[in-house]
């Protein structure tokens, strides 16, 4: 097996318009547990995300308690999780991890790598 290095992750947490409350509430609890950063709510389609998604942004030492605490307070909503590695597309296809039900990706759309405000900072 090739070494890849993996920069971070994100968790994308998918909902519409019905399952928003719920989404805002998970955002509020992630902040409020985790010292992670948090995108903002993308309310349409946008890159690859065909349905309303935020990001939650981690780094790789925090991977373990972020995603583990995900999976039993996800609020019934599918969430992406994918890492930040040198190829965007693979990280959203073969690399990617559910929880819930996948969402088809536009991969089409995705450039080769990651601009730096895709990465973690703190």
């Amino acid at each position: 097996m090739t070494d890849i290095a993996v920069k971070g992750y994100h968790a994308h947490v998918y909902y519409d318009a019905a399952t928003r409350p719920a989404a805002e509430k998970l955002r509020d609890r992630v902040a409020s547990r985790f010292p992670v950063e948090l995108g903002r709510f993308s309310d349409a389609p946008i890159g690859p995300h065909p349905i309303s998604q935020f990001a939650v942004i981690l780094k790789t030492e925090q991977f373990q308690d972020v995603v583990s605490w995900l999976m039993f307070n996800r609020e019934d909503l599918d969430v992406l999780v994918h890492p930040l590695s040198d190829d965007s597309v693979l990280d959203h296809s073969k690399y990617a991890l559910w929880l819930g039900t996948p969402v088809p990706m536009k991969l089409e759309v995705l450039r080769p790598t990651y601009s730096a405000a895709l990465l973690p900072t703190r």
